[in-house]
């Protein structure tokens, strides 16, 4: 997959992305070994941290090891139970959604050789499809009721907005960084998974505060337990629940939030977005 045009051995530049890659390897390898061998988290977020670590290297692994790895038997539920905490869960579960399909967006639009405003556009959609109707709707839907459209509508909304601020991190990162290095936009090249790469960092860190908000006010999801949840996500019955420890951390009861508080994080997300196409059209090509 890593080719570089220049040779492995053709630049300094170069010979680092590959020691970048194989700690991905090996970040990736440890997080998936430790995620479905030792860890009670949800399938879902396993999955979750695996593909966000496919992206970030040692920085998901470093990630992974904060906020979710279960520190000692039965502690999992009240380790992950701190907001910060809860929150990175929700953009792990969201970035490894989005991300997973501007990949996909990414790699075919390189070879079909769309404008960059055309590669952006594809992006955003693939990547809030992706995202939504498949890591949110359909890998949530038994705890969401068990309806798969119950599961799109009771998501969509938190989804736009934690997708709005990665994709606008991300369309920055990757239409600048295209334009001015060689091979970035070439799905052939190592320059276009350390772009890649760079990209999704910078939409992990963006999209973090807006799902502190959906946590903090049951607009979304964080991190939780199979021995809270059951597996697959179902709750499990009363007596049962109120048995496991504290911090299961799937928490999305009615939210407080009013229409126009709705309003004003969509505008920000919106803002936000805008934004990052700007910043792509000033330091970057878009046409």
């Amino acid at each position: 997959m890593y080719v570089a045009t220049g040779g492995i051995g053709g630049t300094t530049a170069d010979a680092l992305m590959y020691v970048w890659f194989f700690l991905v390897v090996l970040s990736a390898v440890y997080v998936a070994y430790d995620a479905f061998t030792g860890n009670p988290e949800l399938t879902v977020m396993k999955w979750g941290w695996v593909l966000v670590t496919l992206y970030l290297g040692p920085i998901g692994a470093a990630l992974y090891v904060l906020s979710c790895k279960e520190p000692g038997p039965g502690a999992h539920e009240r380790f992950v139970a701190p907001l910060w905490k809860q929150s990175l869960g929700s953009t792990i579960h969201c970035v490894a959604g989005d991300a997973t399909g501007i990949m996909v967006a990414a790699v075919v639009v390189s070879a079909v050789g769309l404008p960059p405003w055309g590669d952006s556009l594809a992006e955003y959609v693939v990547g809030f499809g992706f995202g939504l109707l498949v890591f949110q709707a359909l890998f949530m839907r038994d705890m969401l009721g068990g309806s798969y459209l119950r599961a799109v509508r009771s998501t969509v909304f938190a989804e736009w907005l934690s997708m709005n601020c990665v994709m606008g991190a991300m369309v920055a990162v990757l239409v600048i960084v295209r334009s001015h290095v060689p091979g970035a936009d070439d799905a052939s090249d190592v320059r276009f998974w350390a772009t890649f790469s760079l990209a999704v960092l910078a939409g992990l860190a963006f999209a973090f505060p807006v799902n502190v908000w959906l946590v903090a006010n049951h607009l979304k999801h964080g991190m939780g337990t199979v021995r809270v949840l059951g597996k697959g996500g179902e709750a499990l019955h009363e007596e049962q629940a109120a048995d496991a420890p504290a911090g299961g951390g799937m928490d999305m009861t009615e939210s407080g939030v009013t229409r126009e508080q709705k309003a004003a994080m969509a505008t920000l997300t919106i803002v936000f977005l805008a934004s990052g196409v700007l910043l792509a059209g000033i330091f970057g090509q878009l046409d």
